[in-house]
């Protein structure tokens, strides 16, 4: 039997793809890869279920934590760090499993990248700090007037990918969905690789979900918002929209109550959950979808082991 090049875990949150990851690790002498688009920052350990310092100790583990909240990071930056830890383990004779929910970064890791030139960061922070305190419907209208194809494609009320989309028209002058068209080469072959989406019975997933933030309450996931708040850095970055922050930092500021807090943040988590399927469905069709609790068996069989 033909051992995968690589073990490929996706799934949505809470599925308890980091615990079955680990598992993979120690049992195929692999390293675990991140590939979730929160658990880069290493400002919010709890708010991102990032694996435990007792679990990153129990086996390799790579790209957790590496990335100061404050940087605009991206699937462009994450796609060099995992080529550099795709060759790391190759040279340390050990089975990459990439484990993450963002499917964007899946995506590109087996199917390469949109080919979109680099924003100057003159024109960033030009662009950024007209936007500051604009409301996010009006940044849609604009993107709407000047890229229609890309703001038909987007969420009026994702803050961050209309920056993005207005940045490279404005740098470029031209859409950025026609650089999405162009793909470079990926760094794995989907083929090769034992690819796994975790599909566990949704009104189960709603529960842990729930369950889970409760859990990061008790953990200190108010006092981690609190601490990310102290840093005054620019709303819009990513780690500020970590599932959960927005809303406990509005907590901490007394314009909610905790409970209500946590109450929108579980809202917001299964809202996730459900994209998070969704994109799977029509974007990453060469994973297995698998229960989770037949997943360690599936892949020890198709190992070897």
């Amino acid at each position: 039997m033909t051992r995968p090049s690589a073990i490929l875990i996706a799934g949505p949150t809470a599925s308890g793809k980091s615990a079955l990851a680990l598992r993979f690790a120690r049992a195929h002498d692999g390293v675990v890869i991140n590939a979730d688009s929160m658990q880069v920052y290493r400002d919010l350990r709890v708010l991102t279920a990032r694996p435990s310092a007792q679990d990153e100790a129990k086996a390799p583990h790579r790209l957790f934590g590496h990335v100061d909240g404050a940087i605009n990071h991206s699937v462009g930056l994450w796609l060099e760090d995992a080529r550099t830890a795709l060759e790391e383990a190759a040279r340390d004779a050990r089975l990459p499993i990439f484990v993450g929910g963002t499917g964007l970064y899946l995506k590109a890791l087996t199917q390469g990248l949109s080919a979109i030139p680099p924003v100057p960061t003159e024109v960033r922070e030009s662009l950024r700090a007209r936007a500051e305190g604009v409301p996010v419907s009006e940044l849609h209208a604009e993107l709407s007037r000047r890229d229609p194809l890309t703001a038909a494609r987007l969420r009026p009320t994702d803050p961050q990918r209309i920056l993005r989309a207005l940045e490279v028209f404005e740098a470029t002058g031209e859409s950025l969905a026609s650089f999405q068209a162009q793909r470079s080469p990926p760094l794995l072959d989907p083929q090769d690789a034992l690819a796994l989406f975790l599909a566990p019975d949704r009104p189960l997933l709603t529960e842990r979900i729930d369950a889970r933030f409760d859990a990061m309450l008790e953990s200190g996931a108010l006092e981690e918002a609190k601490a990310l708040a102290a840093r005054g850095i620019d709303p819009a970055l990513p780690v500020m929209r970590a599932h959960g922050t927005p809303h406990l930092i509005a907590s901490l500021r007394g314009e909610i109550s905790l409970d209500e807090a946590a109450r929108r943040s579980k809202l917001d988590t299964r809202q996730y959950a459900k994209r998070q399927f969704t994109f799977a469905r029509h974007q990453l069709g060469m994973f297995r979808w698998v229960a989770p609790e037949v997943a360690e068996a599936l892949a020890a069989a198709e190992i070897g082991q």
